[in-house]
């Protein structure tokens, strides 16, 4: 998967720390607004304020790259590449929905006619690309991939449950949506002040976002995704891999995984642990020569996810730049206290070894447009670890620190480091703890993240100081769109250790 031509960029954490900037649109934030009349409903022993509304909050596409398969080597880049201008269609329109309130209230038809309508365009444009790209490698292009041209706008408290066949298993949250609780509001940029954002001037997220751990039912997430592979029986062995809490500063809003090549393919930051050489344009070559941060030197993995920030008015780095504050995510990017890297056994038998260079996403970052299928990391506190929730951030009580925990696929097809959606090479484990057909058990990666942060306060309907995950813009920032990466780069000696203490039952680090 190496590639020719590079374009090395330089690192965000090196970059000049840019002056205070307006975070409203045209000074780098985006805005939104939503307009509601409310109704209540209870949901998993909390009360949620449901809007029954209206004005179209953000933009709901269809996940092409989702609905891809058999794409052939040769093209893959290249329609990765597509994919990624896919992306950033929907951002642009995203902005230009924010900005526009006063003339969407004006014509009714505003926002299919001048924002919906050349979104499908230029997406068929795309897709006519993405098919002739598939077909000149020899590959045979899906002809109904146009059906997904079209996208439709959205409230905020309407999630799409459905969601895109990504090829993990059904479940992994609440399909309940996300909603909102905010005020009538027009936006910024001349359109009016929008009360919806915080104060903040950018689109979430509201209040309806958190919920007190307390209010949690124990052992109420119902989830096939994500599953702890390992237990009484099978391969009950852990290993640990200790690589610190990105103490080197290393940040992008690349994706070296769904859109190599591209830059700011991801359209929010991630924090890296492990491997020092992460960015778009790094080739399996550069993985293996590069530093690392994890004390085992074997271990030149790259651990990836979204960044999480207080909305606190702190200028970052990365405040005027795409990827940061330019795409709405603003404030203080908060380090985890404790990054935990462990690989566990299967409950059925033995695992077999990772190939080198094996790719793993897990979690949806499109899971709020997307609906819950692939969506996987679960959010909780210390001390409260039965209360899970995946749509949902959570308000701990004083003392008690803000959790994130994701438990990899850990079952591979034995023949694909990748594959063209970037999913159906791995597979989670089914209910009893065994593979699919056709798929054998690797060590699964559960990653467990612990953060120090105050906790929010919701007052009239509205919440202060939140914090919450880097997003794509049109995905309002909401919790069920968490993910993880990861990329296997551990040295064959190491790998085999690895395998054979799971298979012994030890612990091991």
């Amino acid at each position: 998967m190496g590639r020719n031509t590079r374009k090395r960029r330089t690192p965000l954490a090196t970059k000049i720390v840019a002056g205070a900037a307006a975070l409203a649109v045209g000074g780098g934030g985006l805005v939104w607004a939503n307009f509601y009349a409310s109704a209540h409903e209870d949901h998993g022993g909390h009360n949620r304020t449901r809007s029954a509304g209206a004005q179209v909050a953000t933009i709901d596409c269809p996940d092409v790259g989702q609905k891809i398969r058999d794409v052939p080597d040769r093209a893959r880049g290249e329609v990765d590449g597509e994919l990624a201008t896919m992306d950033s269609q929907i951002t642009n329109a995203y902005q230009r929905l924010a900005t526009t309130r006063r003339a969407q209230a004006g014509d009714s038809q505003f926002v299919q006619n001048s924002i919906l309508g050349p979104l499908k365009d230029r997406r068929k444009a795309i897709i006519d690309r993405i098919q002739l790209e598939i077909n000149r490698a020899g590959g045979k292009a899906d002809d109904n991939l146009d059906e997904l041209a079209g996208c439709q706008g959205r409230p905020a408290d309407q999630q799409n449950g459905g969601g895109q066949n990504g090829g993990g298993q059904n479940g992994g949250g609440q399909d309940d949506g996300q909603n909102g609780d905010g005020q009538n509001g027009d936006g910024q940029n001349g359109d009016g002040q929008n009360q919806d954002d915080n104060g903040n001037g950018v689109a979430g997220p509201v209040a309806d976002d958190f919920v007190d751990i307390n209010d949690v039912q124990p052992n109420s997430r119902n989830s096939r995704n994500g599953l702890a592979a390992n237990g009484d029986g099978g391969s009950t062995g852990t290993f640990a891999t200790d690589c610190g809490v990105n103490e080197n500063n290393l940040f992008n809003s690349d994706n070296l995984i769904a859109a190599p090549g591209v830059d700011n393919g991801a359209h929010h930051t991630h924090d890296y642990v492990g491997n020092q050489d992460n960015d778009a344009f790094s080739s399996d070559e550069d993985l293996a020569n590069a530093d690392t941060s994890c004390q085992n030197q074997g271990d030149k993995s790259t651990y990836y996810w979204p960044v999480l920030r207080l909305q606190d008015g702190t200028q970052e780095f990365d405040a005027n730049d795409q990827g940061g504050g330019a795409e709405g995510n603003i404030g203080k990017i908060l380090k985890p206290a404790q990054a935990e890297l462990k690989f566990v056994g299967s409950q059925q038998g033995d695992v077999v070894a990772m190939p080198k260079f094996l790719r793993i996403i897990t979690g949806d970052a499109k899971s709020f447009t997307n609906g819950d299928t692939n969506a996987n990391t679960s959010w909780s506190c210390s001390g409260f670890e039965d209360r899970q929730v995946t749509d949902k951030y959570p308000l701990c009580p004083e003392g008690s620190q803000v959790l994130r925990t994701t438990n990899f696929q850990s079952c591979w097809d034995g023949q694909n480091i990748d594959s063209a959606n970037h999913r159906d090479h791995m597979a989670f484990v089914q209910e009893d703890g065994s593979c699919p057909e056709g798929f054998q058990a690797i060590p699964q990666l559960q990653v467990r993240l612990a953060y120090d942060i105050p906790t929010p306060t919701v007052e009239n309907g509205q919440v202060q100081n939140p914090y919450a995950v880097d997003s794509f813009p049109e995905q309002l920032h909401k919790p069920i769109t968490d993910h993880n990466d990861f990329i296997n780069v551990m040295d064959e000696d190491l790998m085999n250790e690895v395998v054979d203490c799971i298979n012994r039952g030890e612990d091991c680090q």
